[in-house]
């Protein structure tokens, strides 16, 4: 073969690889930058959702402080409604300290009312959500990274 027509084809072998090369590393760029908007973007939903689970359960909880029965049962339907919302993202023990939270709500209507003008005694049973929190944050941490 002519010493000739080797460097020719060296030279293309080398441009191929250095093509492919090229081409491979862009591919995998851009699929990274595509996997981490992805996240990103699950992030943001998730934690959408679970802040306006949490705003509307503390809003419809402090109602059910003061009041006797639901007057407004629209604040109770848009927890219904965020909460269809959560089954359709959160993990299944987010979805059950979700609906904890609600049940506690909906006693609370009907429990009697507490006396504002005298402190309460205040145990670690008063907030109702925390346990809700501490999933939402476990559901939102490998979004994170």
């Amino acid at each position: 073969m002519n010493p000739a027509y080797m460097s020719a084809i060296a030279a293309l072998c080398g441009s191929a690889i250095g093509a492919l090369a090229s081409v491979g590393t862009t591919w995998l760029t851009q699929h990274y930058r595509s996997e981490v908007l992805r996240r990103a973007q699950e992030y943001t939903r998730r934690e959408g959702i679970f802040v306006e689970f949490i705003d509307s359960s503390s809003r419809a909880f402090a109602d059910g402080l003061i009041r006797t029965s639901i007057e407004d049962p629209s604040k109770i339907i848009l927890l219904y409604a965020t909460m269809g919302k959560l089954r359709l993202f959160a993990s299944d023990q987010t979805v059950e300290a979700a609906q904890e939270v609600m049940d506690q709500i909906i006693k609370t209507y009907y429990r009697p009312k507490l006396d504002l003008q005298t402190r309460p005694d205040v145990d670690g049973g008063s907030d109702i959500l925390r346990e809700l929190s501490e999933r939402c944050c476990a559901d939102l941490r490998p979004y994170k990274q």
